[in-house]
């Protein structure tokens, strides 16, 4: 996971939390996957997602558009 604050955006548009209105996450891949997968031991090949957590209210959000951009941020 981790451990910076990141401000995320797709194109312009900046992303905040749904809960508290933050706008500093921690990001980490998060793995989708489906029962069909996992019986046939093809967990591997699951799509990714990107998660976002607030970092104030520890909330995630999924993100699987590949526009999603990470900036460094001064907390």
């Amino acid at each position: 996971m981790g451990s910076k604050p990141r401000r995320a955006a797709i194109g312009d548009m900046w992303i905040n939390c749904q809960i508290c209105k933050g706008d500093l996450f921690r990001d980490r891949e998060v793995k989708l996957n489906s029962s069909g997968m996992e019986l046939m031991n093809l967990a591997w090949a699951n799509e990714s997602a990107t998660g976002l957590i607030c970092w104030r209210c520890g909330y995630v959000q999924l993100f699987v558009n590949r526009e999603l951009r990470l900036y460094r941020a001064d907390k």
